[in-house]
């Protein structure tokens, strides 16, 4: 109970801080994706289930917030968190190695994602201009973040699996 009210409750401040305080400090017109940071970081954490849970809600607020079609993010951010679930058994915290490319790695994916259903399907052919203007300054925004929030998302997941211990 205590893990699905804080992964709520992450959700929203990550999006919160996403969708407002970041915005006053973009580089080059992006934004870090906060919420790619937690859908993968919890998705390799804690497996795919709770990778894919934390995906589609993450993905829904966006949906409903900002989207035009309900349910397009969250079965993006859903399919995200499953992928980074398939590492669950080779994720160790002490390494950072592996979290840095799995976040990188799933933010190219959405980035792509986005790109071929909301650019390419409308004519937009330009993929070489929205790769160095869009992607590649969001990918390197979203790892200088990562830097400093995965260690912090580390320690909240070890504090929760420390109370379901004690719980338990």
């Amino acid at each position: 109970m205590y893990r699905k009210i804080t992964m709520l409750l992450l959700i929203l401040v990550g999006y919160l801080i996403q969708s407002t305080m970041i915005r006053i400090l973009p580089m080059g017109g992006v934004a870090p994706n906060l919420l790619i940071i937690l859908t993968s970081s919890f998705g390799f954490m804690r497996g795919k289930k709770e990778g894919m849970f934390i995906g589609f809600i993450s993905g829904l607020i966006i949906d409903i917030l900002f989207g035009n079609i309900i349910g397009f993010y969250a079965l993006v951010y859903l399919v995200i968190g499953y992928l980074n679930g398939f590492f669950a058994s080779i994720f160790y915290p002490e390494d950072v190695k592996l979290p840095m490319f799995l976040i990188t790695s799933s933010e190219l994916v959405y980035c792509f994602m986005i790109y071929v259903f909301r650019f390419l399907i409308q004519g937009k052919l330009r993929f070489g201009y929205y790769f160095l203007h869009v992607i590649l300054p969001e990918i390197v925004y979203t790892l200088f973040v990562t830097i400093i929030v995965y260690k912090v998302i580390l320690n909240i997941n070890e504090w929760l699996e420390d109370m379901e211990r004690r719980n338990a």
